[in-house]
């Protein structure tokens, strides 16, 4: 059984398949306490549900792609077979991780999105590093921007890691935080090899609406 706190269709509104149709499964549970948290709905709330039934709540919206996030869904090891079975079952499988719990057991079929916690989350020091071993060419790593500090943090970031050779590397601002103007002068002075995104389905609904 997994805990769900909610299961919806949208528009995906960040990573490289933003603006595609998703279904979205949003898991209870999270070990982290990120200052920009627009989740916390997600922190304890949630119904039991067993792989069976989520599959076929997803298959009702008849859609290809389809999301597993959180709150942090690795906290709940029934993650790992439910993102397996969909995989199984032909669905593009994408998992929004925070990136302070091992990724190394996900089905490589899955494409992971993986955070690296900037300084101003308060949650710098639970990145698990190792993880990056783990990260493959089809993955993304997401740097979510509040202040220059964060921005200059992850620049030193990619280039210790060597981020540029691994995966696609994601800015996003920290929304009402970090004027997304900024950022992408920032990115373009800077020459940087990045995908600039926003949270797209901030800006379509209401930034703070659930089930978008």
């Amino acid at each position: 059984m997994l805990k769900i706190n909610e299961i919806f269709h949208s528009i995906q509104g960040e990573s490289t398949y933003a603006g595609r149709r998703c279904v979205f499964v949003r898991l209870t549970y999270c070990n982290l306490r990120c200052t920009y948290c627009d989740t916390e709905y997600a922190f304890y709330d949630g119904v039991d549900k067993s792989i069976e039934t989520i599959i076929e709540e997803v298959k009702e919206f008849n859609c290809s792609l389809v999301e597993i996030t959180g709150g942090e869904p690795l906290m709940q090891d029934e993650s790992l077979e439910l993102m397996k079975d969909l995989c199984d079952l032909n669905f593009e499988v994408m998992l929004e991780t925070g990136g302070s719990l091992p990724i190394k057991s996900v089905d490589d079929r899955v494409k992971i999105v993986m955070d690296l916690k900037t300084p101003s989350s308060g949650m710098i020091k639970k990145n698990l590093y190792e993880n990056i071993n783990f990260i493959k060419k089809s993955d993304e790593i997401k740097f979510v921007i509040g202040s220059w500090e964060d921005y200059e943090w992850a620049k030193e970031i990619i280039e210790k890691y060597q981020l540029n050779k691994k995966c696609q590397i994601l800015f996003s601002v920290v929304f009402s935080r970090l004027e997304p103007v900024t950022l992408s002068g920032w990115i373009l002075k800077d020459k940087l090899d990045v995908i600039f995104q926003l949270q797209m389905h901030k800006y379509i609904w209401e930034h703070d609406k659930r089930g978008v």
